[in-house]
């Protein structure tokens, strides 16, 4: 038997259809099918039953599923160990939202990727949680304190929210007449957003979109008044400051996390310890205290 093959089967039984499984793992859903069939194969045994509405555990099937997930979690510590156990040169693994990887993390990475030549540094810009005891990241950036088991994390700063417009929308308009521009429903209640509608009331949200760059284009284009970050609010020449969060009622707090059993490795940390201090230098940034 492949011990290879126990991770296909176990991703098949998560997520109940090749096609799901197969983007989880990164793979193409034939590989997926193939591995599942070749474990079937090496145990004489069916473990789904292929049906049009997709891949149904057999009862032999349901009855591995926990022994699958046991072997996954040790196969994961294994991993984790010896990355932590590893030298300063090789790759570190970021997963941050996307504002803060593209918007502000990725320009200020230069001098450390210049002092340590042996890092390869790949960063993933990502709205969803990377799961560091899956080994998604070695590092991740989150908006929330991670409650994940066994991860570790410290805060770096504070993401702050205001109200901005391009100035040719508001000359001449008077604030009772603004129409405003939001995040999409599929974001969920994001502070920001719960905000923006408290400050607009009953003036109309005209536009709404899960992308932060839409959202600042639209802005500049004099389309209508959108909560940005103030790092990227107040440092953009096309839009004019409207309002402050005087509560900290948007505000996100940035945690930088890492897996506790990775702590140890000295590139992991290196990095880590880099990146904090990123956010700390430049934190007045992030809460919105330029130009003010």
């Amino acid at each position: 038997m492949e011990w290879g093959d126990v991770r296909y089967f176990l991703a098949l039984a998560r997520a109940g259809s090749l096609s799901a499984a197969s983007r989880r793992l990164g793979v193409e859903h034939t590989t997926v099918a193939r591995r599942v069939d070749a474990l079937e194969a090496a145990l004489g045994m069916r473990l789904f039953d292929r049906l049009p509405r997709g891949w149904v555990l057999t009862p032999e099937g349901e009855g591995l599923v926990a022994d699958a997930a046991r072997l996954e979690e040790e196969a994961l510590a294994f991993a984790r160990r010896a990355a932590g156990a590893s030298g300063v040169a090789g790759e570190v693994r970021v997963s941050a939202p996307p504002v803060l990887a593209s918007h502000f993390l990725a320009p200020r990475l230069g001098p450390f990727l210049a002092a340590h030549p042996g890092i390869v540094l790949t960063l993933a810009g990502e709205k969803r949680a990377a799961l560091l005891g899956q080994r998604e990241a070695d590092l991740a950036l989150r908006l929330s304190r991670p409650a994940e088991h066994g991860v570790v994390a410290r805060r770096v700063a504070t993401l702050t929210f205001a109200l901005y417009a391009a100035p040719a929308y508001l000359d001449g308009r008077r604030p009772e007449e603004w129409c405003f521009l939001g995040d999409d429903e599929s974001l969920g209640e994001l502070p920001q957003q719960r905000w923006l509608l408290a400050v607009a009331g009953a003036r109309p949200l005209v536009l709404r979109t899960n992308d932060l760059a839409t959202l600042v284009h639209a802005a500049r284009a004099g389309i209508g008044v959108a909560a940005l970050p103030c790092f990227i609010g107040d440092a953009d020449p096309g839009l004019r400051h409207v309002a402050a969060d005087r509560d900290g009622a948007a505000s996100r707090e940035i945690w930088i996390a890492i897996h506790e059993d990775l702590r140890r490795s000295p590139r992991l940390r290196l990095a880590m310890d880099a990146i904090g201090e990123i956010f700390t230098r430049d934190r007045w940034l992030l809460e919105g205290m330029a130009g003010r």
